[in-house]
C-alpha cells in the first residue's frame, strides 16, 4: 500500500510542477502582450492635436513617410496617401515622367519604404474605376470635399487656401471659413 502512496506522489508533484511552468508562461505572455501594446500605442505617441495628417502613421512607417515626405514635398504640397488607390501611387513612383517633368525615380531601399507607407495608407480602386491622377477624378477626394467649390484648375498648392497647415502636411487645420 505504500507503494502506491509513492508512486502516485511522483505523478502529482510532476503535475503540479507542470502547472506552475504553465502559468508562469501564461503570466509572462501576458505581461510581455500588455508591453508591447504600450509600445507600439500610437496614441500615447501622437496626441491627437499634434497628429497633423489624416491617418497616425505607426512606427514601422514613419521613416517611409518622412522619405516621402522628403523626396515629394520637396517641389510641391505632400497630399495623404488615401488621396490616390494604391495603383495610383503604384505607378506614381516608378515613373520617371510625373505630371509632364522627368523626375528621378526612387531606388531601393527608400523606394521600398515609401511604397510600404503608401500602399498602406492609400485606398483600394474599385473594379470599374479608372486610375485617377487628379484630385478632382479621384473619389476619396470628392467624398471628402462634397459641398467645397474647388478652384478651376485644381493644383496641389490649392489645399493652402483651405488648409493653412498643409505645406507642414497637416490637412486636419482649417481656414475660420471651414471650421
Amino acid at each position: 500500500m505504500s507503494n502506491l502512496v509513492k508512486s502516485k506522489s511522483p505523478q502529482r508533484r510532476l503535475k503540479r510542477q507542470l502547472f506552475i511552468v504553465m502559468l508562469v508562461i501564461f503570466a509572462w505572455s501576458i505581461a510581455i502582450g500588455f508591453i508591447l501594446g504600450l509600445a507600439t500605442s500610437t496614441q500615447a505617441a501622437n496626441p491627437a492635436a499634434s497628429i497633423g495628417t489624416v491617418d497616425v502613421v505607426p512606427a514601422q512607417y514613419q521613416l517611409g513617410q518622412e522619405l516621402y515626405l522628403e523626396n515629394c514635398a520637396s517641389c510641391h504640397i505632400g497630399i495623404p496617401p488615401a488621396i490616390f488607390p494604391t495603383q495610383t501611387w503604384k505607378n506614381l513612383i516608378e515613373d520617371s515622367q510625373h505630371y509632364g517633368v522627368q523626375i528621378q525615380p526612387l531606388v531601393d531601399p527608400q523606394r521600398i519604404l515609401v511604397w510600404k507607407y503608401l500602399s498602406t495608407f492609400s485606398r483600394v480602386r474599385l473594379e470599374d474605376e479608372a486610375t485617377p491622377y487628379r484630385f478632382n477624378r479621384s473619389r476619396y477626394f470628392q467624398a471628402l470635399h462634397p459641398d467645397v467649390k474647388l478652384p478651376k484648375p485644381l493644383q496641389v498648392n490649392s489645399c493652402v487656401s483651405c488648409h493653412p497647415g498643409a505645406s507642414k502636411y497637416n490637412f486636419r487645420s482649417l481656414t475660420t471659413e471651414w471650421e
